[in-house]
């Protein structure tokens, strides 16, 4: 069953039940078991043991504590202990009211926040986690819906990595295209080159960055996220209640009146200060060479994220205990209910990602990923419609698999090797088309980390987060397909690109155009 299609039944598993039940923990177990299952050839004894290895892979691989999750974990438990503390402290508040003095309008709560997602461009999980903590207290102001701000988060975290050579994606990947190009001697730009030169032909991240900003800028939604931000608007509801929020504070959790601003910026700039000079640290440490190329290659980030974490946590700690004496509400009693408090806030957020690893991991030991990418190389199929397939290959398998890293290293390799030799004037497209692919379907998937982050940052119930993402998501990708069928059957990457640009106004029109007519409608009653 390992590498044919039956390995594609667990990631639908889980998939199709995560949208019909919208209970997280339920579909990726089921998808785990069905996975756990098919390794094992439904044999009991080996199931058992598959799931036993699938849900110890977070905490221990091959034969050593897997610090990378681990990290990654410590660091979502600390960001909950942070977040304590600003609020126990008032800082939450204050900055929330410096903050609406200061950006009077819900549009401008929105341009920051794509603005702050855009910035903090050197990793997607340090995004993802960030952004939420600092744009939050302001949306949470102006009425905007949780879903909104995941949807802002999500959207400017991996799209701005994967285009950015300056960033823990843009190294990776430049690693990868060094390993390509080694292969050919008729290559004559290098890998860094070849990554800026590949930007302009990612569609799918320019079609998604139009989309975040134009929702920013407009008050325009549609499908389930209109249903959001209505209830935001007109009810003051920026999330369901009744639903599991990851990183939501308890209700018996006193949060004071009392704070200053720097109560709540001095501890995420000293998270964000910290967690860069640890990423730079690290990097050089491996690497050995001061060049930021090589830093950015070798950096560390989940251990730096842990130090810069550690580093907030200590701060908010602090601020909090300075209080004393001067706030009558300050207790040191408090200080172990702020780490309480802020870690169960964030379990939920632990246990999908747990979870989703064990699917992952599972998912890769049945091979779903080489499955899906050898459909391509026995197809035959026009050179010219090749790097739509890749985009379309890279999408189903992202989505499939929970991770977009996963799918560059698999069909990176194979998109370089068939466009060497079959139409070198389309391989940097073709890659191009594997990253825009990749991107696209880890946004979509429910099971992808980035995605679980994103909601755990925002504060979003995650399949709220998913339902109201994914429309959005599909449109960007089928004008991104478009620009890509353009730019094979024409090979040039900027009548491709016009193409994408002229699909992306038509689109923005036709929304402007509709609400126009329905502000009209309503005002001539």
């Amino acid at each position: 069953m390992i590498g044919t299609w039956v390995s594609i039944l667990p990631p639908i598993v889980a998939i199709v039940m995560v949208l019909a039940t919208k209970r997280v923990l339920l579909s990726l177990g089921s998808g785990i078991v069905t996975a756990a299952l098919l390794v094992a050839s439904f044999s009991p004894v080996d199931t058992l043991k598959n799931l036993w290895t699938g849900m110890l892979i977070s905490f221990w691989s091959e034969g050593e504590l897997n610090t990378y999750n681990i990290f990654i974990m410590i660091f979502i438990l600390l960001l909950g202990v942070i977040t304590a503390f600003v609020s126990l402290s008032g800082g939450s508040r204050a900055f929330a009211e410096w903050a609406v003095k200061r950006i009077k309008t819900r549009r401008g709560a929105k341009l920051l926040t794509v603005l702050i997602g855009i910035l903090i461009f050197v990793d997607d999980y340090f995004n993802s986690l960030a952004v939420g903590q600092i744009a939050r207290p302001i949306t949470d102001q102006h009425r905007i819906s949780r879903a909104k701000l995941a949807y802002f988060i999500d959207s400017t975290s991996a799209p701005i990595c994967v285009i950015s050579p300056i960033s823990s994606w843009g190294a990776f990947l430049i690693g990868q295209l060094a390993l390509i190009f080694g292969t050919s001697a008729a290559i004559s730009y290098s890998p860094l080159s070849a990554f800026l030169m590949m930007a302009p032909m990612n569609f799918y991240v320019i079609a998604t960055l139009a989309m975040v900003f134009f929702f920013a800028w407009t008050n325009i939604d549609y499908f389930e996220m209109k249903r959001h931000e209505t209830r935001a608007q007109e009810k003051g509801e920026l999330f369901d209640p009744e639903k599991e929020i990851p990183g939501q504070l308890k209700e018996d959790f006193p949060v004071h009146s009392h704070g200053r601003v720097v109560d709540l910026i001095a501890p995420i700039v000293t998270l964000v200060i910290v967690t860069l000079g640890m990423m730079v640290w690290t990097g050089y440490r491996i690497g050995g060479s001061p060049s930021i190329w090589t830093i950015f290659e070798n950096t560390d980030v989940p251990m730096s994220l842990v130090v810069g974490g550690l580093a907030g946590t200590l701060l908010a700690a602090i601020l909090y205990i300075s209080q004393m004496g001067k706030n009558e509400t300050a207790s040191y009693s408090l200080v172990g209910k702020a780490f309480t408090s802020g870690i169960s806030a964030m379990m939920p957020a632990i246990l999908i990602l747990v979870f989703a690893w064990a699917l992952t991991h599972l998912i890769d030991v049945l091979e779903t990923g080489p499955f899906l990418s050898s459909v391509v190389e026995q197809s035959n199929v026009p050179v010219n419609f090749l790097p739509v397939i890749m985009f379309v290959l890279a999408g189903l398998m992202a989505f499939s698999t929970g991770t977009s890293w996963g799918s560059f290293g698999i069909l990176l390799p194979i998109a370089g090797t068939i466009m060497i030799n079959a139409e070198p004037e389309l391989l940097l497209p073709a890659l191009s088309a594997v990253l825009a692919g990749a991107v696209f379907g880890d946004h979509c998937s429910p099971i992808s980390d980035t995605t679980i982050l994103s909601s755990t940052g925002a504060g979003s119930n995650h399949m709220d987060h998913v339902s109201t993402q994914l429309p959005y998501a599909l449109m960007s990708a089928g004008i991104a397909a478009v620009g890509y069928i353009v730019l094979g059957l024409t090979g040039s990457v900027w009548i491709g690109l016009a193409a994408v640009i002229i699909l992306i106004a038509c689109l923005f029109t036709i929304w402007t155009s509709k609400r126009n007519k329905a502000e009209v409608k309503a005002t001539s009653f």
